[in-house]
């Protein structure tokens, strides 16, 4: 192997966003590295006509204003399939009725829970922005959509959910307009989740998971190539890379993650893992970047969009 040299490099007078990538590149450093990595791989699927783009999602990122970041992505066609969690029914639909704000990592949740406010990290989360409202926008969609069929899959409600909400920095309703599936295997687990079960215990409804497996079958074996965005990890990640296991392997893949490999979890495990259990092909182009989603995904995606 012929080493490249290290160079050092300013950012006074850097122009654009893929300038200052090349220039970390040259850079090198330790996550800044994989950061360059990452960038030209989602650059190489994003120009690769073949390749259909799997996000790969968690919740907690959609209380964040990263929420819009990954509606424009869905809008300019960097992902053909979303598969993520429940929570992010229920954080779609509550901003886009209404408000979250800036709290701290540190607070006194003592005090913020008798001001009737949640804090998930450093988000605060009226609960008059919460529980109330995703329930009465549930309810109220069940009712309509169950006058005409009693059963539905998850990628069905996120369709139903994503119809009816009018933000267009909703990831719901961008997904929605453009037709990409999103599919939510761990649907259940959420407020919008809970209302599903509460309204089937006096009402005729049932949720129907397998089909939501049907369509991801369909789509991996009819892909000529697959490619993923995963951002965290959880049954999101993992049900994105169980499926193109079918298919031989994904043909790229780029995580953003802030878990490790040493408790031997899924959410931490290296991608090279991954090719073991035949989810990642041997010879994909593979990024795996240790940083928060949060901080890393607008500045290369804005690198990305300068690019293309």
């Amino acid at each position: 192997m012929t080493s490249r040299e290290i160079i050092d490099y300013g950012v006074a007078d850097v122009k654009s966003f893929s300038e200052l990538l090349s220039r970390m590149e040259q850079g090198w450093g330790f996550e800044a590295a994989q950061l360059t990595r990452a960038y030209k791989i989602i650059l190489e699927m994003a120009m690769d006509k073949e390749c259909v783009k799997f996000l790969s999602m968690t919740a907690n990122l959609v209380s964040t204003g990263l929420r819009g970041v990954i509606a424009e992505m869905i809008k300019k066609g960097l992902c053909d399939v979303i598969i993520t969690t429940g929570g992010t029914f229920d954080h779609d639909i509550a901003r886009s009725l209404k408000k979250y704000y800036r709290g701290e990592f540190i607070m006194n949740d003592r005090d913020l829970k008798k001001k009737e406010t949640h804090r998930l990290g450093n988000i605060l989360i009226p609960q008059e922005s919460y529980g109330l409202v995703i329930e009465s926008f549930t309810m109220q969609m069940l009712k309509e959509i169950t006058e005409e069929k009693k059963c539905f899959s998850s990628r069905e409600l996120a369709e139903e959910v994503g119809k009816r909400l009018r933000d267009e920095n909703s990831i719901l309703r961008s997904a929605y307009e453009k037709r990409v599936p999103v599919f939510t295997p761990g649907i259940v687990d959420s407020a919008f989740g809970t209302q599903l079960f509460i309204y089937s215990q006096t009402n005729e409804f049932s949720l129907n998971l397998l089909k939501d497996m049907k369509e991801l079958s369909d789509i991996v074996f009819s892909s000529r190539k697959t490619g993923a965005i995963i951002l965290g990890g959880g049954i999101s990640k993992h049900h994105t890379i169980w499926w193109n296991q079918f298919k031989g392997g994904l043909d790229y893949v780029v995580s953003l993650t802030t878990a490790y490999e040493f408790d031997g979890s899924l959410s931490g495990a290296r991608l090279e893992e991954a090719i073991t259990w035949n989810k990642v092909k041997e010879n994909a182009p593979i990024a795996l970047v240790h940083v928060d989603a949060t901080l890393a995904l607008p500045l290369i995606l804005a690198a990305v969009y300068e690019s293309l």
